[in-house]
């Protein structure tokens, strides 16, 4: 039985790809940045939906330019995220290149950086900037890859100057997994040598998960010091983490 659900999941997965490519195909040139980013918020809680997670969320996000800062899980986490507020994600440049999904992932307004070269980071932190200064709402995950959920990478700071520049605040975004198995689901984690196929069928399979998206009260940049603000940013998530798992 449980397969045969995880196959219905599934299909109703691809029946929503299709669709947010039409979207972005047909739609997206004829409407402005804040219409298609309603369209990626409604289109990232059917998929989730149509995956069978269900989303848990607290909190709201600040109106007008912010960058989000969040724990990273898994691919869900964009999903997740974007189903509380569409926000345009920073991620890493290989993921332009996946076949047909970098094409929609990119039509959603996601900025890609080369994380091992890092000049790059230079150039995405301008970009970040100029969003930020266009109103936009922009969501990092300053661990740079995923982990298990347990627990949180060191912070890398240097993406965060583009919230200070630009005297744009910084919103912590609490990001958890649970199923029926655990109050730390590791269906829908994403880490080490895991591809993105075995993740899917982990997600599609699993009973009854939940994604819990926490966002926590926005934080002033002016004059900041962007290691001290990671750190900070970094234990505000990690409290939340241990509290809500006491």
């Amino acid at each position: 039985m449980r397969g045969l659900i995880a196959l219905w999941r599934l299909g109703a997965a691809v029946l929503q790809v299709a669709g947010g490519a039409l979207i972005c195909g047909l739609l997206f040139p004829f409407l402005k940045p804040a219409q298609r980013m309603a369209h990626v918020g409604r289109w990232s809680a059917r998929m989730l939906r149509a995956l069978g997670i269900r989303l848990e969320a607290q909190g709201s996000v600040h109106p007008g330019p912010v960058l989000l800062v969040a724990n990273h899980i898994s691919w869900v986490d964009i999903l997740a995220v974007n189903a509380v507020h569409p926000a345009r994600f920073v991620s890493k440049a290989d993921v332009k290149h996946w076949p047909f999904l970098g094409w929609l992932v990119a039509c959603g307004g996601t900025l890609f950086i080369e994380r091992e070269r890092k000049r790059d980071a230079l150039r995405v932190v301008h970009q970040i900037a100029e969003a930020l200064k266009s109103g936009d709402v922009v969501a990092v995950f300053p661990e740079g890859t995923t982990g298990d959920g347990h627990g949180l990478l060191p912070f890398h700071a240097n993406l965060l100057q583009a919230a200070i520049a630009t005297e744009a605040p910084v919103q912590p975004v609490v990001l958890a997994y649970r199923d029926a198995a655990s109050p730390v689901s590791q269906a829908a984690s994403y880490v080490g040598d895991t591809s993105l196929a075995q993740s899917l069928w982990s997600t599609v399979t699993a009973d009854k998960l939940v994604a819990r998206v926490v966002v926590e009260n926005a934080q002033g940049t002016r004059h900041a010091d962007r290691r001290a603000l990671a750190e900070h940013l970094r234990e505000t998530i990690l409290g939340r983490l241990q509290e809500d798992r006491a």
